[in-house]
């Protein structure tokens, strides 16, 4: 399997609400996640929590899809792009994410997330972690 058959995969379990399942299928158990913000998990066990989290915010799913998938097969490198649309804690709030994988194997040993989110809930995500401090 090339690594862009693995990641195209990865996100139809995903698209198909198996999203544990391919979770613990591609991820290395020694994976890096970095999300946007610069925030680092570090192996397996760290990021399903943070996975199962986010689940458990989740009020209700709009809708979402892949969008677009490549890869640099001699890097082992593929990127995807995402679209989710879902209310969390009450607020609707649409994304486009963009991932980037580095493969060993047939695993995903380190991932980056880059997103955008509409200013408006920026605003509000900023508002709310400043009053959290």
């Amino acid at each position: 399997m090339t690594y862009l058959e693995r990641a195209k995969d990865l996100y139809a379990q995903m698209d198909q609400g198996n999203i544990m399942d391919a979770f613990e299928h591609y991820y290395h158990e020694n994976v890096v996640v970095i999300e946007a913000d610069g925030q680092e998990r570090h192996g397996k066990d760290a990021q399903r929590r943070a996975i199962e989290e986010w689940m458990d915010s989740v009020d209700e799913m709009h809708g979402g899809a892949t969008e677009h998938v490549t890869s640099n097969e001699a890097e082992g490198v593929t990127m995807v792009q995402s679209f989710t649309d879902v209310t969390i804690r009450g607020e609707r709030m649409p994304f486009r994410e963009i991932a980037v994988q580095e493969w060993e194997g047939d695993q995903i040993i380190r991932e980056a997330f880059f997103y955008f989110v509409p200013a408006e809930m920026q605003r509000e995500m900023a508002d709310e972690a400043a009053r959290a401090k």
